[in-house]
């Protein structure tokens, strides 16, 4: 979809016509006669067709002086999964700028991490999006100040401050413009109607301070089970812990530090966010959906795995998996070594003692969480000597760990994954598997695929499929591009902790 669906003008207007929920977030409806643009699934009456244009992103019908529908509130739809699924410099433009980027560092610094001068970004993304970098960010911006505005009391001025604004009169004016609605009018339509009863995003705030209860939605359907199921199966005591029905980790973050708890739901995905630094709110609502890989599209996945006949029973047994990533790309990276050719309770257990040796302290009143994730900067300054492992894979963590703080190696969301793959090759004990496992849940590629993996290579023989590498990679060559959503499908076939939903009993500190 490089050309972008909104070109597609027939298509689109069915989308709208019939409500389609799936389309939300590939593109939106702009209506000339009300200057509103609305998601494909709105719930009023569709439009004419002659009176429907179509834009890629809402920050290009924001530049077009369109505001956004008080009804289906488009603002707030999942994300365009062309974000995930492509390695092109506007798909890792866009990643950055959902990670906060632009209003931490400017365009200047946008363009420094992309390896391209902002005028090369600046075109690219207004061929394809519509819109620049700052408009895309001023979008992002406008959502993040009504979430606060309608699920905190905070006062406007704080808001403006932690949404990223650079005055009150900037974020005055955004808000007017985005939502025909002074901020002080969005709060009293929220506090008015109920927040969270028909919204797809923001639900009542908690009343404590730093602490925000949101839904982040997602395109059905969700088959919460391996998800969960692995983020728990593989936790590290004292960063990760399932608790009362819901996931919940601490996070490393650009202003601060916090905690999520994840919570599975029918329509939506349950997130309570503790913050340090409420200017921590964009960004860690974005690694919390790349996490549970929200913005994917289930129905292109299953439609083409469900091409092989090996797969297509797997699929439609339990439709929906998604590829479990993560909120911390070196993290991970550190974890998938201490995970070589071991169990993943030995593997757990040497996590564990990186964190409590390395890790720093945090305060968690509502659970067992007791530490963040070792940073890169600090595990390079450890005694090899300290780790319980063989030299030659103290060697492999020494040195990624050391390329990692040194920015040698760098492992963000901006990445070129050919380019990242080859480098992390070249690391002392990194072999295919490594190298896969972290381009499929710390990369985000969606085509990953670790052939080497006993689980994988089991599944294979289970479903008389090529169980070498050489020829499973062969075969799978018609899974491409969702090879690591086919892993999902194959690693189910097993009966390890990984595949289940942990039993939703409460849990003793």
């Amino acid at each position: 979809m490089q050309n972008g669906m909104h070109t597609e003008t027939e298509r689109c207007v069915r989308a709208v016509q019939s409500k389609d929920a799936r389309f939300d977030g590939w593109f939106f409806t702009a209506v000339v006669t009300t200057r509103i643009y609305c998601r494909p699934s709105c719930p009023v009456v569709p439009p004419k067709p002659q009176n429907m244009t179509f834009y890629p992103s809402a920050a290009a019908c924001q530049q077009a002086g369109f505001r956004a529908c008080k009804r289906c509130r488009p603002d707030t739809s999942p994300g365009s999964p062309e974000w995930n699924q492509r390695a092109d410099l506007v798909a890792r433009a866009m990643r950055l700028i959902s990670d906060g980027i632009v209003d931490r560092e400017g365009v200047p610094g946008l363009a420094a991490r992309l390896g391209y001068s902002t005028r090369q970004i600046e075109r690219q993304l207004l061929a394809e999006l519509g819109a620049g970098p700052l408009a895309l960010a001023r979008a992002q911006r406008a959502q993040t100040a009504r979430l606060l505005i309608e699920t905190t009391p905070l006062p406007m001025a704080e808001i403006a401050f932690a949404a990223g604004f650079s005055s009150i009169r900037t974020f005055n004016d955004t808000v007017r413009e985005v939502f025909a609605l002074a901020p002080g009018e969005l709060r009293t339509r929220a506090l008015g109607r109920g927040v969270g009863s028909t919204d797809h995003h923001t639900t009542n705030s908690t009343g404590t301070p730093g602490v925000l209860a949101l839904r982040l939605p997602f395109r059905a359907p969700l088959n919460p089970d391996n998800l969960f199921g692995h983020l728990v199966a593989t936790a590290v005591p004292g960063v990760e812990e399932w608790r009362d029905g819901a996931y919940r980790r601490t996070l490393r973050l650009p202003y601060g530090r916090g905690v999520v708890a994840l919570t599975p739901g029918p329509d939506h995905i349950g997130c309570r966010l503790t913050l340090s630094d409420l200017r921590d709110l964009t960004v860690a609502i974005s690694r919390c959906r790349r996490l549970l890989d929200l913005d994917a599209d289930p129905v292109a996945v299953d439609d083409q795995l469900r091409t092989d006949p090996a797969l297509a029973p797997l699929v439609d047994k339990a439709p929906g998996r998604r590829v479990p990533r993560t909120v911390d790309e070196a993290e991970f990276a550190v974890r998938a070594v201490l995970g070589q050719q071991v169990s993943t309770a030995a593997a757990r257990t040497h996590a564990a003692r990186l964190v409590k040796a390395h890790g720093e302290a945090v305060d968690d009143p509502e659970g067992g969480l007791t530490h963040l994730f070792p940073s890169a900067e600090s595990l390079a300054a450890l005694d090899p000597g300290s780790l319980a492992m063989p030299d030659s894979r103290r060697t492999t963590l020494t040195t990624l760990v050391s390329q990692l703080a040194d920015g040698t190696l760098n492992l963000g969301v901006e990445g070129d994954w050919t380019g990242t793959r080859a480098r992390l090759l070249a690391l002392p004990g990194f072999g295919p598997w490594t190298v896969e496992v972290i381009a499929m849940r710390a990369l985000g590629d969606p085509d990953a695929f670790p052939a080497t993996d006993l689980g994988v290579r089991y599944a294979a023989r289970e479903l008389d499929l090529p169980s070498t590498p050489a020829a499973l990679t062969a075969r799978a060559a018609d899974w491409r591009p969702w090879r690591a959503y086919a892993v999902q499908y194959l690693w189910a076939t097993s009966s390890h902790p990984i595949n289940f939903l942990p039993e939703q009993t409460p849990q003793l500190p």
